[in-house]
């Protein structure tokens, strides 16, 4: 036993003595220091990352090469001839990535300084660090230029899932990957007062930011590459692959309560208020200086997997937020953001099998409990006085799954053939459970918590992708081809009963509403004198807040897609390049649909690249937009309006004269330019996106005499076409003096929408698609945004300061559509006619948002090689939109635009890194 413990320590030693301990310091040209450089020991997985100042230490054996690699720099090789190394690695300007980068391109040796099209390259560690953004839809609101995302409320499912938008499009036309591969949609579907009305999206803050490696945004119609969804451009997140690296972080932060705003006298929530113990709204606990608490802990790290480069690198993060409570109108007692407690996986794998060909898996798990804010019920036919005296305002809470798993094997035969063969899978599931409310039709039996159900989108893609790189062929030419099969199903599942039914007077579900009347009782605001008042009201059944699903409403439907695609890039010389991609898909449900795409670049000099794309492209209407069906009380300071959204495959919906659904259909154009001056850099593209039958949610059509019991239906159709066209702005400055550091960025977007046709056939206009439903359509994005980032630093310390300006907004609220209004309530003068009167009436509705300008400030201090704290503030100026009067849309004083409507947060992060 000795003897073997004798020849371990000897072996090992041999191994130690053969090793040799190198250090250095990376820099960028200008002398910065450069932290967060990956530092690897070539045909080995040894490697380490650079500290805040640059440094790094590692030991590697004699003779070894080092690999120095940084998101945004040319990759550079060193030998470790040496104890001391220092290394300067050329950055190609600002956002620009010299790396090769997976979208817009199949080639291989493209990178996104010589791509036809804009593509932006976000390093989220350094984001996340400089930053107290918690989710990924933050990070993007403001160094994206035309990515847009708000929290809202008293939206439902949308207050749960943030709708995002990239330069004004819905949330649903843009195509979300992960390391390349198509990630399955949300099955929540947008249905009120929020950005993306009517639109599925995909749920971007299921993905842990600390698992994130890069985010590349190509901002282009990409549909003819990447298939359906990429009308506004495609977002390609790049999971972390480092290894024997750990990274963590622990974050705190907190809201200002004290809004801005000159609000009514005993207005509630106007001073930080909070609701009582079970969030009912009908009393309030002490004043708050602060609320929306959250605390986030995330951490990563790689292991390697054998000694050719495999690895397995796993990501977890915890977050656990607050509610916020603003200001409401009466009708409007719970107001602000979601509370979340939300727990995040992410595991990225790859096995070499042989020299060139690996195995690779990647995929994650995400667990949210959310808790919001309905519409308040106040005193009258919506409060059981037993129950809540003074009423109520009840939470929808909800229990959101969201799990997805990749596994492929990548190969390059002897010819230089790259074959990629992977299945993706992929489920969203929302299960709601509704809180502090009732069923009024039990009056004060009823239970004040109920199991509403939920809906469910699994999505399973196979895909073969082929590609070669002919170096020979004038100054290169690249062809790809591959194929995808895709099933997604859909479903909705019921609730329990009393989340959905309407009882008698004996406490016995109605089965079927539209024979038997709901029960009444004495209205409390019956006046005699008025021929329109009723001396009695209706109890509505199901759950207040939100009404359970039930066994009618229930779905489960699947379609598959086949698709066929193939591109080619030929460098016609080393400074004109162009590219053309074809694709054919076809999907079980609606048949065939084939886009193409051209694009080119052309170097006018070494500083200058002229660029440019036309493409056609299309967006299947999603499974939720088909089938999804509910019926529901919308609840306003207009009133309560009994709704059915029916299916679009339904009797009701043909009775009313809606057809089916079918693709949206658009067409991309792009013209840009990139210029790069030593510190200075710039991208500009402005770009036109056409697209015909958007498919978009109708307005409420009179449902009453078709016995359905319910005063309004409502519809998914290909209902609009719209054109919009923008410019994006990239504009970055980086130098350094002595040993300061000074980096500017500004980044912008000019957009504006037109909606050229209202496609209602036959049906009244205003009622298939008025007014207000055009202006939330426009209002998807402020038709411009500027973000100016300043950035410096000096050894240990380092700031950032991002002005970030939201343009003007304008929405139309339930004035322009309240039926107990009448266009005489308009008249100024009596010579008007009916349309001055419209006229009248609209300019009455408009709630204008003026231009608003947020103020983020980050303060960093390395305590020591590894840990660093950062403190700061978002909205530091505590900036809130406009106050509007009491017709807005959510119930408090601003609607969801701009910057949100939460005040100003503060934070302190400390992060590790070892």
């Amino acid at each position: 036993m000795k003897k073997i413990v004798l020849f371990l320590f000897l072996i090992n030693s041999a191994f130690l003595f053969a090793q040799k301990e190198v250090s250095g310091v990376v820099k960028d040209k200008s002398g910065a220091p450069l932290p967060g450089v990956n530092v690897v020991e070539k045909g080995t997985t040894n490697g380490v990352s650079t500290d805040y100042e640059g440094g790094f230490t590692i030991k590697v054996k004699e003779g070894a090469v080092l690999i120095f690699t940084y998101v945004g720099y040319a990759s550079v090789e060193k030998p470790a001839s040496g104890s001391k190394i220092e290394v300067t690695l050329d950055e190609n300007g600002g956002q620009i990535l010299s790396d090769v980068v997976v979208v817009g391109s199949r080639s291989t040796k493209r990178t996104v300084v010589d791509s036809a099209v804009p593509i932006d390259v976000i390093n989220v560690k350094e984001v996340t660090t400089q930053s107290g953004k918690l989710e990924i839809n933050e990070l993007l609101q403001y160094v994206a230029p035309s990515f847009n995302a708000n929290k809202q409320s008293g939206s439902d499912g949308a207050d749960h899932v943030d709708p995002a938008s990239l330069r004004g499009m819905g949330p649903d036309q843009t195509l979300v990957l992960i390391n390349g591969k198509r990630r399955h949609q949300s099955s929540l579907i947008n249905l009120f007062g929020t950005r993306g009305r009517g639109n599925t999206g995909t749920d971007l803050n299921a993905i842990p930011a600390a698992s994130i490696k890069r985010i590349e945004i190509l901002r282009d119609g990409a549909a003819a590459q990447y298939g359906s969804d990429a009308i506004a451009g495609v977002i390609n997140i790049v999971t972390n692959d480092n290894v024997k690296e750990f990274t963590g972080a622990i974050t705190y932060g907190a809201f200002n309560t004290h809004a801005k705003g000159d609000f009514p006298e005993g207005t509630a929530n106007t001073k930080g208020y909070r609701l009582d113990q079970n969030g009912n709204g009908n009393s309030f606990g002490k004043d708050q200086d602060f609320d929306g608490g959250s605390v986030k802990v995330s951490a990563n790290y790689g292991v390697p997997i054998g000694t050719k480069g495999g690895y397995v690198n796993v990501t977890g993060e915890f977050l656990n937020k607050n509610k916020t409570l603003r200001p409401g109108f009466d009708f409007r007692k719970g107001f602000g953001e979601a509370e979340i407690q939300g727990v995040n996986l992410f595991v990225n794998l790859a096995v070499p099998i042989s020299d060139k060909t690996q195995f690779y898996a990647f995929g994650g798990s995400n667990f949210r409990n959310t808790d919001a804010y309905a519409f308040t019920r106040n005193d009258g036919e919506r409060v059981v006085e037993e129950i809540y005296p003074g009423g109520y305002t009840p939470r929808i809470t909800s229990k959101i799954n969201d799990n997805s798993i990749a596994a492929g094997i990548r190969t390059e035969t002897s010819g230089g053939w790259k074959w990629d063969f992977s299945n993706t899978l992929g489920k969203n599931k929302f299960h709601y459970d509704i809180k502090g409310t009732l069923n009024a039709s039990l009056e004060e039996n009823s239970p004040t918590e109920f199991d509403a159900g939920g809906h469910s989108l699994l999505q399973n893609t196979t895909n073969l992708d082929v590609s070669k790189n002919y170096g020979s062929i004038l100054e290169g030419l690249n062809i790809a081809f591959g194929t995808e099969f895709r099933v997604e199903q859909f479903e909705i599942f019921a609730g329990e009963i009393g989340s959905y039914a309407t009882y008698d007077t004996n406490g016995n579900p109605i089965t079927d509403p539209t024979t038997q009347s709901p029960p009444t009782v004495p209205n409390p605001d019956y006046d005699p004198t008025d021929p329109d008042s009723s001396p009695t009201i209706a109890r509505p059944g199901g759950s207040q807040g939100f009404p359970g699903y039930s066994p009618a409403n229930q779905v489960d439907k699947s379609r598959n897609n086949f698709s066929l695609y193939s591109d080619a890039e030929l460098d016609i010389s080393k400074a004109f390049m162009v590219s053309g991609a074809v694709r054919f898909e076809n999907y079980s449900d609606f048949g065939s649909t084939i886009n193409g795409k051209l694009a080119s670049r052309l170097k006018i000099t070494d500083k200058i690249n002229l660029r440019g794309s036309v493409s056609t492209g299309f967006r299947a209407p999603s499974l939720a937009q088909i089938y999804y069906n509910l019926r529901f009380t919308n609840f306003s300071s207009a009133g309560a309006t009994e709704v059915l959204l029916s299916s679009n495959n339904s009797p009701v919906t043909k009775a009313f004269g809606i057809g089916s659904l079918n693709e949206e259909k658009a067409i991309n154009a792009s013209l840009g330019f990139t210029a790069n001056f030593g510190d200075f850099t710039a991208t500009v593209d402005g770009y036109l996106i056409n697209v015909k039958d958007r498919i978009v949610l109708t307005g409420y059509f009179d449902a009453t005499q078709y016995n359905l019991g319910v005063d309004a239906a409502q519809f998914f159709v290909n209902g609009v076409d719209t054109k919009t066209k923008g410019v994006d702005i990239v504009l970055g400055w980086k130098k350094t003096i002595n040993e300061n550091r000074f980096g500017a960025t500004l980044v912008g977007n000019i957009n504006d929408m037109k909606i050229d046709k209202v496609k209602n056939g036959n049906l009244d206009e205003q009622t298939f698609f008025g007014e207000r439903d055009k202006a939330f359509l426009l209002a998807s994005a402020p038709p411009n945004k500027f973000g100016l980032n300043l950035n410096y630093g000096r050894k240990w310390f380092d700031a950032g300061l991002a002005l970030t300006r939201f343009s003007e907004v304008k929405l139309l609220d339930y004035q322009m559509t309240d039926s107990s209004l009448t266009d005489e309530d308009f008249r100024t003068d009596p010579s008007e006619t009916p349309a001055q009167l419209f006229a009248n009436r609209k300019k009455a509705a408009t709630d204008t948002y003026g231009a608003k300008i947020v103020t983020d400030l980050t303060l960093g201090f390395k305590l020591c090689k590894s840990t660093k704290l950062s403190i700061g503030a978002n909205n530091l100026l505590n900036i809130y939109p406009d106050q509007q009067d009491d017709w807005v849309e959510a119930g408090g004083y601003w609607d969801a635009v701009q910057m949100g409507f939460s005040g100003a947060y503060y934070y302190a992060r400390l992060g590790f890194n070892f």
